[in-house]
């Protein structure tokens, strides 16, 4: 069977992604920079597609993700609740660090920084957080159930784990990949397009 096409957007820069604040599955609102990128983001999608209205609407149930989705589908003229949560699809949490920059981690756990920087897909951060490769095992149970082609709006992390899952991308080099706010990824046929 073919792997469905998935048209995988990030959801829009929020303050915690400009002050580089670790968000995990804090549920922290787009700025007024990642509503501009998610209303492009919209359009991006709707300049490569004929029918995007046909397509089901997977999104993260953070608000960050479903308010980048419904300003993405009112920018393309489709009513903006019409998509479905998911779950599986939030971010990884990071634990007790989320909602600090590294700097702040590094002054009250300095070994455990280096250790995720020494293994970021492998390491679990303190305080029932998850590591890239426990994100992608949840990601791959997801992917079991998605049938066919689907716009999916989510995280960054998401993004990193598909990279392995559907184009084979080494699993150190997803975990460094840039992955940026508001952009439209195209996962079809074993590669990714960035538009």
């Amino acid at each position: 069977m073919a792997v469905p096409v998935l048209y995988f957007i990030r959801h829009g820069e929020t303050d915690w992604n400009v002050e580089g604040r670790l968000q995990g599955q804090s549920d922290i609102p787009l700025n007024d920079v990642g509503r501009v990128q998610a209303d492009q983001a919209g359009r991006k999608l709707r300049d490569i597609m004929a029918r995007p209205e046909d397509l089901p609407w997977l999104v993260s149930p953070l608000a960050r993700t479903r308010e980048t989705a419904e300003r993405a589908r009112r920018a393309i003229g489709l009513p903006s609740v019409s998509y479905q949560i998911d779950d599986r699809l939030k971010e990884l949490t990071f634990g007790a660090w989320e909602g600090h920059t590294w700097k702040e981690l590094r002054r009250v756990d300095n070994a455990g920084v280096e250790a995720r920087f020494a293994d970021k897909w492998g390491y679990v951060p303190p305080d029932r957080a998850e590591s890239y490769a426990m994100l992608r095992d949840r990601i791959a149970g997801w992917l079991e159930h998605v049938d066919r082609d689907s716009i999916v709006v989510s995280h960054g992390g998401v993004a990193r784990v598909l990279f392995v899952i559907l184009t084979g991308m080494n699993p150190d080099e997803a975990a460094d990949a840039p992955i940026w706010q508001g952009k439209l990824i195209v996962f079809r046929e074993g590669r990714a397009d960035w538009v």
